[in-house]
């Protein structure tokens, strides 16, 4: 099964509802999902050239020799970038609460859009959170470069950092989070819904663990992406308003590059993206290579707990990585 490996695509989800495992034709007579996208995909979200005539897609789970599906997650996947290949779905298209993954999203736009050289004046409202969410410890007017703000936010999961990069490049969280949105159809994520840079629980704000897929993907194109998830720690330099520059150091949140848990054998887990609410549950999404350096993007979404989620991600990694080599 192939999966969509490419920039250029848009109201994918209305084909994998009504086709399944349709593949368009490459010349004669359209195909029944080229000729459903030639009367109804809408023009308003999507301006580039149609794409059904060059992708295969498939809207059924996909098992996984080696894996057996944990019932209690709510979704899963694991795709083979270099052979655009799907070996593992569950429940990829459904859409979930995605917590702080949501920051693939603001990483993507920080990427395309802003000057990692750029001085941020961190605003009042960036540091308008509770206790007992993730913070890099902006103070408000603290002065700090566009790439330190984006390190804090993909490294740390910094949600401060998140609303500072919002309000910079998007002029409110309401801009950015209308940039968001049409980026995400750009990208054919036609089935997310954002409405904050960070991921705190709102009704409105979804996504699916596809549509993740069609974002991080899109993220490891850029070369600094992938060396930001694959630092040990970053050191953010701050400046306060009377002049004061301090350093706060950031860890990765994932238990991998934390060493919290092993990764598999002959895997190289570069990093990724974590993200946990009550509602959501506990989440990552994961880059990662086999021996022969060939790339992969792994999603486990929902998991009860961090022992759950990091069970599963290593034996979803082991038997489709480890299966794959072995063909």
């Amino acid at each position: 099964m192939k999966c969509i490996n490419r920039i250029a695509a848009a109201a994918v989800c209305v084909v994998l509802t009504l086709f399944s495992g349709g593949c368009s034709t490459f010349g004669g007579t359209p195909s029944a999902a080229e000729k459903y996208e030639q009367q109804y995909y809408n023009k308003s979200l999507y301006q580039d050239k149609l794409f059904a005539s060059d992708l295969c897609v498939a809207d059924t789970d996909v098992p996984l020799e080696g894996y057996m599906t944990d019932e209690s997650l709510h979704a899963a996947g694991l795709f083979d970038l270099k052979n655009e290949k799907v070996l593992y779905s569950d429940k990829i298209h459904e859409k979930l609460f995605p917590a702080s993954t949501t920051k693939i999203m603001t990483a993507y736009l920080t990427l395309k859009y802003g000057n990692p050289d750029d001085i941020v004046t961190v605003g009042s409202d960036a540091v308008q959170f509770s206790y007992d969410e993730q913070v890099c410890g902006l103070q408000a007017g603290d002065t700090v470069t566009l790439y330190d703000l984006l390190c804090g936010l993909v490294l740390y999961s910094g949600n401060d950092s998140a609303v500072a990069i919002a309000e910079y490049l998007g002029g409110s969280i309401e801009g950015f989070a209308e940039m968001m949105n049409k980026e995400a159809n750009a990208l054919g994520a036609t089935n997310t819904h954002f409405v904050n840079p960070h991921g705190l629980q709102d009704d409105n704000h979804y996504t699916t663990a596809y549509d993740l897929y069609l974002m991080f993907n899109a993220c490891t194109k850029d070369q600094r992406f992938l060396d930001i998830i694959s630092m040990d720690s970053y050191a953010g330099t701050l400046k306060s308003t009377d002049g004061t520059v301090r350093t706060v150091e950031w860890m990765p949140t994932n238990y991998y590059s934390q060493g919290l848990v092993k990764a598999p054998s002959g895997i190289n887990i570069f990093g990724g993206k974590t993200g946990t609410t009550d509602e959501a549950g506990s989440c990552v999404i994961l880059y990662s290579q086999d021996m022969e350096n060939n790339p992969y993007i792994s999603i486990v979404m929902g998991a009860p707990d961090k022992d759950i989620l990091y069970s599963d991600m290593t034996s979803l990694l082991t038997a489709g990585i480890h299966g794959t080599s072995a063909d």
